[in-house]
């Protein structure tokens, strides 16, 4: 594996009693001041450090809380407080893209070879759980519908997802959607779906429930974690969360970032991932990287992200993706561009790589992913290890050769071949606006 550096690692945290349970909007004692103000996120040695605080979210396996209605010098004066630090926003990557035809259907199987998985790794994946923290999802989405997921709000602290946004309901569905229903394929195959909702809208989206989200995935089983999401800062606590799921040999998967035509700013929490996680850049039809998509030492490799299809929420509006006419029956699909639809496919392909061979690390997923990409093992910082193929992985887990071409060549295979295959018209690429 590749020496480069891969961003900065993640400190060691100590793995806490497992009777510390996630407790969310818990007050310590009777609140202070309940005076409206920015979020602080505070560590905490000891639960009578918070008393007399309005502590809206308590992280307890992680010893962090989110705290208002006081200032960070009087909360890093009181005993018990080893740090104190603002909250940190979130917010999603992707955006709609805009045809100048007609599209395809769904290519970005195809282009990954998706389609050559056994259908026997297809359903052994149905022991791995893949967690998408996010949006929440439709949970009426026929492809979602039919994996039943476990749903969490680390917003409301139950178990309601309603997906208000739509972001959500598109990246779960190509992690894991159902492949039974010959619709629409996840890519994850029979995976359990874990929906763990860290915002509701875009003001209540920071990094504390971003890490809250990741502990409970982690702490009910979820063994691969997709972060479509993103930032130019990060925070001790986001950093944190991230470390207690590899702690636990949880594998994380995210978005590179969609700031490539922006100097290629560093977007966190992808570039904290190190060699335990996937930070994912986005490719075309011709399996360059898209422009949009950010250019990094961190980048592990890319998957479509251009105009990709996937499923849509009803309880959300649909003016950020283009509606899809598929020909067939049963739920609202659209297209989407961006780093964040690239992610959900490497989380599904992470999947069927542990089904295949359940007693791989999260770190050996991670190099089977790499080193069957197209670029057979070599790096560079615009493409990673090149474009995502599913088939090769797989079989590389389960010690067999991997395929002999790679996915996705320049001009190899062209949203026009994969259109004319599918008997629809085919479509000009735009520049994500």
């Amino acid at each position: 594996m590749s020496s480069r550096a891969r961003g900065p690692t993640l400190r060691t945290v100590m793995r806490r009693s497992a009777a510390l349970a996630l407790a969310l909007f818990a007050c310590a004692g009777t609140a202070a001041s309940a005076t409206a103000g920015p979020p602080l996120t505070v560590h905490y040695s000891t639960p009578a450090a918070l008393r007399g605080l309005h502590v809206t979210m308590r992280i307890a396996p992680l010893g962090i809380a989110e705290v208002i209605g006081a200032d960070a010098a009087s909360l890093r004066a009181r005993a018990g407080i080893d740090w104190v630090e603002p909250a940190v926003a979130r917010r999603h990557l992707g955006s709609a893209p805009v045809f100048a035809a007609g599209p395809p259907t769904e290519w970005q199987y195809a282009a990954t070879r998706a389609n050559l998985v056994p259908s026997s790794v297809l359903r052994a994946a149905s022991s791995v759980i893949v967690a998408v923290v996010d949006t929440g999802a439709d949970l009426t989405a026929p492809d979602i519908a039919a994996k039943q997921p476990l749903t969490y709000s680390a917003v409301t602290g139950d178990t309601a997802v309603t997906d208000t946004v739509g972001h959500g309901t598109f990246v779960a569905s190509l992690a894991a959607g159902a492949t039974t229903r010959n619709v629409f394929d996840g890519f994850g195959g029979d995976a359990q779906l874990m929906v763990v909702q860290a915002n509701s809208n875009a003001n209540d989206f920071t990094d504390a429930t971003e890490a809250a989200a990741i502990v409970w995935a982690v702490d009910h089983g979820a063994r691969i974690v997709n972060l479509s999401l993103g930032g130019p800062d990060t925070s001790q606590t986001e950093q944190d969360a991230l470390a207690y799921a590899t702690a636990h040999g949880a594998l994380i998967v995210a978005a590179a970032g969609n700031e490539g035509q922006n100097d290629n700013l560093v977007t966190y929490p992808a570039a904290l991932l190190g060699p335990n996680g996937i930070a994912v850049g986005a490719s075309t039809d011709t399996g360059t990287r898209a422009p949009f998509s950010t250019a990094a030492p961190y980048v592990s490799l890319l998957a479509p992200g251009v105009s990709v299809l996937g499923a849509l929420s009803s309880t959300a509006p649909t003016t950020g993706f283009t509606r899809a006419e598929i020909g067939r029956a049963g739920g609202l699909f659209g297209y989407g561009t961006g780093t964040s639809y690239a992610a959900p496919q490497v989380a599904g392909a992470a999947a069927l790589v542990w089904a295949a061979n359940p007693a791989l690390t999260a770190t050996q997923v991670v190099q089977i992913l790499e080193q069957t990409a197209s670029r057979h093992g070599t790096w560079t910082a615009a493409t990673g290890y090149g474009v995502l193929d599913v088939a090769s992985a797989v079989a590389r887990a389960l010690g067999r050769p991997a395929l002999g071409s790679p996915p996705v060549q320049s001009g190899a295979m062209t949203l026009q071949s994969v259109a004319s295959a599918k008997g629809v018209p085919a479509i000009q690429l735009a520049s994500v606006r």
